[in-house]
């Protein structure tokens, strides 16, 4: 057990990290401490076990703690259908794009062809949910380092965009908004209105704020140069996402994977230089602004028709026919009794999540349960990295750290 560690085992020599003098670190009086699990430091379900020399840090243990979420368990003991609750519990902050991407997953396996409308209505709720979640994200990052005033600049805009996603669906954290084959409904009639009104909002507490900060020097001593990670370090643990492209790699799956008509829309991938705090702060105040782009643009040229499928193997029929006739009533028996039946097989697919890469592997065999589901979370890699992140650093630079990679439990203790 980690308690159990002995100074010598907990003090690993990582010359990446320029802490070549810990090899003779055992001979010095280090104070072992918990840096958590309690916020503001850190996640309920996140777990730092520090060595400190002083406020400096000198060697790092993770755990990620116990949520007893069991998300892939549960996936396999209900239909495909009712998997979709269960995703919106992974990034909880932004639920939606957990939904499309099992979703996705699922349509690929049936070879399910959705409407083109319902694909633009899940890029536009992805986006919308992007922006939230790199709200969440920069906001509450900045609180934990003490700038309280910029946290209301990008939650206030954030509540906004809830009751949008509440009229959309009737919830605001949890959605369950999409079907496998479509929608669970259409867009409300004043829907592209209040989009747009509150992407003005956004982009102008979003101006604020990097008003604000840039050139702030408390911020900037606390961010610039801080917990820096190189792109190949980056790449090794899997890093995917803003994280990522913050160390200057270009990689974006909408781009280089692109689905849901991606590479028909015009928006740039921004990426950082150093790595650091600041870059990882920085970066997702600018793919925002490329979000709200991308968002103009589907409205622009959102299409009409159905926002669910009418394949019978993943569509409930209408009322009236289910009602009316034997045929949709044998329909509607077979998709609530015996459930979405893929055939035998197996598959990886994937989105674009605000943290990432989001995967779902998927393991069919022919029943209504999937036989296995392996979610490929993005801030499991990220807090994979964060205790070799933290070694060297200050114990409240791995405070500012932990923000700026984003950890969402939900998605670490599956």
């Amino acid at each position: 057990m980690i308690d159990n560690f002995d100074t010598k085992t907990l003090l690993p020599v990582r010359s990446s990290q320029g802490l070549d003098s810990l090899k003779h670190q055992e001979k010095k009086d280090l104070v072992l401490v918990n840096l958590g699990p309690s916020h503001p430091a850190t996640h309920g379900t996140l777990r730092a076990f520090l060595a400190l020399d002083g406020e400096t840090i000198a060697a790092a243990v993770t755990e990620i703690g116990y949520l007893h979420r069991g998300f892939e368990k549960d996936c396999e003991a209900h239909t495909f259908q009712q998997c979709i609750p269960y995703t919106d519990r992974l990034n909880y902050v932004s639920a939606m794009i957990n939904n499309v991407g099992f979703c996705k997953a699922v349509e690929r396996m049936l070879d399910v062809q959705v409407p083109e409308r319902a694909i633009a209505i899940r890029v536009l709720a992805c986006e919308l949910n992007r922006i939230i979640d790199h709200l969440v994200c920069a906001g509450a990052n900045l609180v934990d380092i003490g700038a309280l005033t910029n946290f209301w600049y990008t939650f206030n805009v954030r509540e906004k965009v809830y009751n949008i996603l509440e009229k959309l669906c009737g919830a605001r954290l949890t959605s369950s908004y999409t079907r496998i084959g479509g929608l669970s409904r259409d867009l409300y009639p004043e829907f592209d209105i209040e989009v747009k009104a509150v992407l003005k909002e956004i982009q102008k507490s979003v101006k604020e704020v990097k008003t604000l900060i840039s050139t702030n020097r408390i911020f900037l001593d606390r961010t610039k140069g801080i917990c820096i990670i190189s792109k190949e370090r980056a790449i090794s643990y899997g890093w995917t996402g803003p994280t990522l492209r913050a160390t200057g790699v270009e990689y974006d799956l909408r781009k280089s994977d692109p689905y849901y008509n991606y590479q028909n829309y015009q928006f740039d991938i921004p990426v950082g230089s150093v790595g650091d705090v600041y870059d990882r702060i920085i970066l997702r105040f600018y793919e925002i602004e490329e979000s709200i782009h991308i968002i103009e643009q589907v409205l622009s040229k959102l299409p009409k028709g159905p926002v669910m499928t009418d394949d019978k193997r993943v569509a409930l029929p209408p009322k009236q026919q289910t009602y009316g006739n034997i045929e949709g009533l044998m329909n509607h028996f077979k998709i609530i009794m015996h459930g979405i039946c893929p055939a035998p097989g197996e598959l990886y697919d994937f989105t674009e999540a605000a943290n990432g890469e989001l995967g779902f592997y998927i393991v069919a065999d022919g029943n209504k349960n999937p036989y296995r589901v392996k979610c490929r979370p993005p801030c499991f890699m990220n807090f994979a990295a964060y205790g070799e992140m933290i070694e060297g650093a200050m114990v409240a630079d791995a405070v500012a750290n932990l923000g700026s990679i984003n950890i969402i439990a939900g998605e670490l203790d599956r």
